[in-house]
């Protein structure tokens, strides 16, 4: 299970380990400060909690909002990539997949879905499941420049513990 504190509200997700074993290591790594990422800041190798203060970069209503880049940009990553799992289907609002800029390309940006986007089938490593999703519809609403948020919307802290 991991806990997404943000700025307007908690997400609880399942963690679907069992379906995408690598991503939700990953993940998991990243978030608990365990696995080394390349953070373009200070131009080095880094370990610590990768997400907790970083903001959801992208928001589009109706689709889905997406975060986890230390640049908040989009354009950031961790220095590695992962190959893709679990890519479909995309039948749901509250989906939690990794973002990626082609076939094998996931490191640590990611988004959760607010509806069923069958288009997504095959390319987005689906690796957990987030609710509530008016949570999601709720920071995808948010007023915009382009399709980032005018005032940012933060993760707070992700907060990773086991089912009970």
């Amino acid at each position: 299970m991991a806990e997404l504190e943000t700025s307007l509200g908690t997400f609880t997700c399942s963690l679907l380990s069992e379906q995408a074993p690598t991503t939700v290591a990953n993940f998991v790594g990243l978030a608990r400060g365990v696995r080394d990422f390349w953070d373009p800041m200070a131009a080095r190798w880094a370990r610590r909690p990768f997400y907790d203060g970083s903001v959801f970069h992208r928001v589009i209503p109706d689709f889905m909002i997406q975060g986890g880049d230390q640049l908040r940009s989009g354009y950031g990553g961790t220095g590695y990539e992962i190959h893709d799992e679990n890519v479909r289907p995309h039948d749901a609002g509250g989906l939690l997949c990794m973002a990626n800029h082609g076939e094998n390309t996931n490191a640590g940006q990611f988004f959760i879905t607010e509806t069923a986007r069958s288009h997504l089938d095959g390319s987005y490593s689906i690796f957990g499941r987030c609710e509530p999703v008016a949570l999601v519809t709720r920071i995808a609403n948010v007023p915009v420049h382009g399709e980032r948020p005018a005032e940012p919307v933060f993760l707070r802290q992700v907060r990773i513990r086991r089912r009970p």
